[in-house]
């Protein structure tokens, strides 16, 4: 936690913990197609595609993601780029990775991946998304409206969330993530972004709290 914070209440914790568990979509990881690696902030997708491909799990691997402004000075070349390095750095072989550089949000992950895996002439029906914990519903939701026709299965990270945050650095930035990623999961179907998700009513309640408690950086404007 950084020295200018103020530590969470228990009340805070344990909406935040309802929140990232709701995020977790839960999957068992099994043998598929190919998997997709999302690019982001958080080395640890890199780290975790390449363990489950060391587990025989996939023949192929796509990081996908080029910069925003919370990547651009921790991955100057992009994130596929350096996700792919550091995967290399694993043990995952460079002739089964491929490399969408470009994408910008998740849809794009989605859309341009299935484009480089076509272009190699991979067709998958089922398709293992890596992602940060928080972010397995929205990209699982995500995957469903824009490539319907193949089965979808998430996964991340092992983490709890106190172990997450520790691996973060940043209390209430990981707070702020978990609130705007469920915003987007609650709003994003109705502009046609996602599939809808049943968000039960405790998980609702908690979400309305923390943006209450102003844990709003990463809320967009829709």
């Amino acid at each position: 936690m950084n020295d200018n914070q103020q530590a969470l209440t228990e009340d805070q914790w344990q909406r935040a913990e309802l929140i990232w568990d709701y995020h977790l979509m839960h999957h068992e990881a099994r043998p598929v197609d190919a998997a997709i690696g999302l690019g982001s902030h958080d080395l640890g997708v890199a780290t975790w595609s390449a363990e489950l491909y060391r587990a025989g799990l996939f023949p192929h691997l796509v990081f996908s993601g080029g910069n925003s402004p919370t990547t651009a000075k921790v991955f100057p070349r992009g994130e596929a780029v350096h996700f792919r390095e550091h995967a290399m750095e694993l043990g995952v072989p460079a002739s089964a990775i491929l490399l969408e550089p470009d994408a910008e949000n998740t849809g794009q992950n989605i859309t341009l991946s299935r484009a480089v895996l076509a272009a190699a002439g991979i067709t998958p029906r089922t398709v293992l998304l890596v992602s940060k914990p928080y972010m397995e519903r929205r990209s699982f939701a995500t995957a469903r409206k824009l490539w319907p026709e193949v089965e979808i299965i998430c996964a991340s990270e092992p983490l709890e969330l106190g172990d997450y945050i520790k691996s973060i650095g940043d209390e209430k930035l990981v707070l702020d993530m978990l609130v705007g990623d469920l915003q987007r999961v609650i709003e994003y179907p109705k502009i046609g972004f996602a599939i809808e998700q049943d968000v039960p009513r405790d998980v609702r309640a908690a979400y309305e709290a923390l943006r209450a408690a102003g844990f709003t950086s990463r809320l967009r404007d829709l």
